[in-house]
């Protein structure tokens, strides 16, 4: 039995283990909330910095004096467009004009000051640069996340160099999976071409999804279907499994009435570089054979 002091000091003691044990467990929590949001700032911080070494580098590397430039469009595509800027500022580069592949890109490149044309009064370009949403082997790319692939494919595809730029995680073994494929489609009976497409034996197995709300993102973002710089449609096609072949497929879409281009860019890219843990490699033309 404990005396009335014994059960007193015991009561005490109790009371102090488990407030010593609650203000243990709460800063804990906190600092594994505080770990996790470092590690997430941290992360974040650390993609944006590839995207910049991999669109300084391409203009760097790519871009001289008296050149036709193809400004590409995306979240990597901007710090290509900003370098440009800087170099044309301080005098570095001199004589440039490019040819922008989204009202966004215009509206940077004009702010930056870089002066502008169109593909009516210079049909072909030096250089192109821009990102891309996968990147497989054979240096195939999706691209279009970003709502300008008609634009974006007309301008490079007449680029004497067209150069990606992007980070590791946009490396595949194969397109399809790990990113929808955005098709540009004519707004006259859009759903029944949207289902002409998903019955295409080549892209057997995907789902089609009208993109609704801003066109520059594939994540629904308003009640209204998303209306590209053209006045078009895109249909965004998610695959569970790679596409088999993806020359085949090019050509299904493009010959499909209705659609008025595809975001597969096949045999288009000259060079790749990549930004990743192990540095900036490069792909294609002057560099690697593909690693992935």
């Amino acid at each position: 039995m404990l005396t009335t002091i014994q059960a007193t000091t015991f009561h005490l003691a109790s009371r102090q283990s488990t407030t010593t044990t609650t203000f243990s467990r709460r800063l804990s929590s906190n600092n594994r909330k505080i770990s996790s949001s470092m590690t997430t700032t941290k992360a974040q911080m650390s993609q944006d910095e590839l995207k910049k070494l991999v669109g300084y580098k391409s203009v760097d590397d790519h871009v001289l004096s008296g050149m036709v430039v193809g400004l590409g469009t995306g979240s990597t595509a901007y710090f290509a467009v900003e370098r440009l800027g800087q170099k044309l500022k301080s005098g570095e580069l001199k004589d440039i004009v490019a040819i922008p592949t989204s009202e966004r890109t215009r509206e940077q490149a004009e702010s930056l000051g870089i002066p502008l044309c169109t593909l009516n009064e210079k049909s072909k370009l030096d250089v192109a640069i821009d990102g891309a949403d996968e990147v497989d082997p054979d240096l195939a790319l999706v691209k279009g996340g970003g709502g300008a692939l008609l634009r974006e494919k007309m301008v490079e595809v007449m680029a004497k160099k067209f150069i990606v730029i992007v980070d590791e995680s946009k490396l595949c073994k194969g397109l399809g999976p790990g990113f929808p494929l955005p098709v540009e489609i004519t707004p006259f009976c859009h759903e029944h071409t949207a289902r002409t497409i998903a019955e295409l034996p080549s892209l057997a197995g995907c789902e089609a999804v009208i993109r609704m709300g801003s066109s520059s993102t594939n994540k629904p973002d308003g009640d209204n279907v998303a209306v590209t710089d053209n006045g078009n449609y895109i249909v965004d096609l998610h695959f569970k499994a790679p596409i088999k072949d993806v020359n085949k497929a090019a050509s299904d879409l493009k010959n499909t009435v209705g659609v008025v281009d595809h975001g597969l860019f096949v045999g288009m890219s000259y060079q790749v570089i990549v930004a990743g843990s192990d540095g900036i490699r490069v792909a294609g033309t002057d560099g690697e054979k593909a690693w992935w």
